[in-house]
């Protein structure tokens, strides 16, 4: 056998793979990666708008961190949570100076899903309370309560696990649930929503609010401007823990540190995971506020992970946050969003009928996809089979001229790495332009 068709025959055998039917996927063999660029065991390149899972921030195969791994790994693999381990103190103090206000602690996940499993146990315990709020347009894990507080139908087939979680709508303008008519309007009526939503779920009965930033798989969506001092606002007036779940949006993605400090908004928690050490190891983590750690200062947090602050991964989080500061990775993904993504998505809206919005920030962008000027989204919600096809063929137009995408329901997502150089960007963008031509086709006019 050659080496592909053993990597071919292995998987198929014995790997199980996540979110598949198992019979009805045929994964493909990837051999190397550098940089923006993965490819196949023919030497296929693809250019990676998708970086991954939105976790590779800085790039496949940075050398500095593979550098720090190895040499990690030949000073100590692993060591339990209970001791102190210099890599973990450094990694935890590196994020606490980059956070918000007053959260200066931090506790170690292997990813994002036990991130937000583990702030909803704070928020529980530090409250006393129950029940969690969360979006219908999110995602924020496949773990017991995460799945739950989940609104995407990946939540659906987990059905019933949790208790306690409660969805209400987020502001989405392109598609308003509440009938605005500006993005001000939306904001403010989102708001009057939750409220609404607060009182008569019982606020003595609310532990937290639990948000993603900006939403991330489920629409790359942007709170008006307002919206989530708001969201503050109502979680001071009434008790309420707010938890900016920033799992995809942190670590440069929105071209900050944390997508909150484009708003100036302080949570209570943080999650994170992903592009704090792009997935080069399993990790995730909690940003604690010093409120709520003193909730635990002599009442033992009933929770704890074999593998929390890994050596191996926090190594990895001190020598990716080094890049991040050293190379000016958050600044170049700012400027990468404001002088080539979004001009360059505004002219293919311009270009295309098919585009119906083009939003984001940094190196987070979505082109949502329509089929008429009605907004008739180009597949159906949720869509599958046959009825996905359009996307499909977009998505296949893609892979066929070397860009792999991100695609979700309606949506392209254009999300390459934070270090993505502009011309990389601009040759993806040139790729998309020919792709959506195919998107155009099912336009009715």
């Amino acid at each position: 056998m050659t080496d592909e068709a053993q990597v071919r025959a292995d998987d198929r055998a014995h790997v199980f793979h996540s979110w598949s039917a198992q019979g009805l996927i045929n994964p493909l063999p990837i051999a190397g990666a550098l940089g923006s660029y993965f490819w196949d065991y023919d030497g296929k390149k693809y250019l990676d708008f998708s970086s991954q899972l939105v976790n590779i921030n800085i790039g496949h195969q940075h050398p500095r961190m593979v550098e720090a791994i190895q040499e990690q790994a030949a000073k100590l693999c692993t060591i339990q949570p209970a001791f102190a381990n210099d890599k973990r103190g450094e990694a935890a103090r590196m994020i606490a100076e980059v956070a918000p206000g007053s959260l200066n602690k931090v506790f170690f996940t292997n990813g994002g899903a036990e991130a937000n499993e583990n702030a909803i146990r704070m928020a529980r315990l530090h409250t006393g309370r129950h029940k969690v709020l969360s979006t219908y347009r999110s995602y924020h894990g496949s773990t017991a309560t995460a799945i739950t507080a989940t609104g995407d139908p990946r939540r659906w087939p987990n059905e019933p696990v949790a208790v306690g979680v409660v969805h209400f709508w987020g502001p989405y303008p392109y598609r308003s649930p509440f009938y605005a008519e500006t993005e001000e309007q939306e904001g403010e009526r989102a708001l009057q929503h939750l409220r609404d939503t607060i009182v008569f779920e019982g606020a003595g009965t609310i532990a937290a609010i639990l948000i993603e930033t900006v939403v991330g798989t489920n629409g790359i969506l942007i709170p008006p401007p307002g919206y989530l001092a708001g969201v503050r606002a109502l979680c001071d007036e009434f008790g309420i823990v707010f938890i900016a779940d920033e799992v995809m949006a942190g670590f440069g993605r929105c071209g900050e540190w944390f997508a909150v400090d484009h708003w100036g908004v302080t949570p209570d928690l943080i999650t994170f995971a992903k592009g704090v050490n792009s997935g080069y190891l399993p990790l995730g983590g909690v940003v604690i506020s010093d409120e709520i750690a003193e909730t635990f200062r002599e009442r033992p947090f009933p929770g704890g992970l074999t593998y929390s602050g890994h050596p191996l991964a926090v190594a990895s989080a001190v020598a990716s946050m080094k890049i991040f500061k050293e190379e000016g990775i958050i600044e170049h993904a700012r400027a990468l969003g404001e002088d080539v993504i979004g001009p360059g998505l505004a002219a293919l809206a311009a270009k295309h009928p098919s585009i119906g919005d083009v939003r984001g920030l940094g190196v987070f962008w979505a082109i949502e996809l329509i089929r008429d000027a009605d907004k008739t989204p180009l597949v159906p919600f949720n869509a599958s089979g046959a009825a996905a096809g359009p996307m499909n063929d977009v998505a296949a137009a893609c892979k066929e001229r070397g860009l792999w995408p991100f695609v979700h329901f309606n949506r392209i997502h254009v999300v390459p790495p934070c270090t993505a150089s502009v011309a990389e960007v601009r040759e993806g963008l040139a790729i998309l332009d020919e792709a959506l031509t195919v998107a155009d086709g099912f336009y009715a006019s």
